[in-house]
């Protein structure tokens, strides 16, 4: 049997850690379910959910080239029940999202500025620089205005 990626299979869990359990396949390959692929609600700790020698069904997330195979649990149980997990077990209908408006963001990518024009990366440094030698100056400015009050107050 040739294990694939998306494929579903069954495994024995073979060792738990408190960062995930160890399945050994039966491709006789042994591959690994991250605690937060375990069930679709929180784990808190995986022996309350595995045990080892339990057999359970897993979904093969991934191959890596030097044979890792990343597992999991909670995928595998919502295709079985044919539902996406965020809707799977819930009270009330999923709402609509709702678009968002545009956040204003410090930093806009290497060759992006707030005028529009190209900068170099030093000119982005040098921006940069200037602007928390102003955020500096004002803090210090606040620190030494609250520090001398503190000091004439009574006490």
């Amino acid at each position: 049997m040739q294990l694939e990626v998306g494929s579903i299979i069954e495994g024995k869990v073979t060792g738990i850690t408190k960062f995930g359990a160890f399945v050994e396949l039966p491709t006789g390959k042994t591959g690994m379910v991250h605690i937060s692929e375990v069930s679709a609600s929180y784990v808190r700790e995986i022996g309350d959910h595995l045990s080892e020698n339990q057999m359970v069904r897993v979904k093969v997330l991934s191959i890596s080239p030097d044979g890792k195979v990343s597992l999991s649990i909670k995928k595998c149980q919502d295709t079985a029940a044919g539902q996406p997990q965020a809707t799977q077990g819930a009270s009330r209908p999923p709402q609509p999202r709702r678009p968002h408006a545009p956040r204003e963001v410090g930093w806009r990518g290497p060759k992006q500025s707030h005028g529009g024009e190209n900068m170099t990366f030093e000119d982005m440094m040098a921006k940069f620089k200037q602007t928390s030698d102003d955020k500096m100056s004002d803090l210090k400015k606040s620190t030494d205005i609250r520090r001398g009050a503190s000091r004439k107050g009574p006490r």
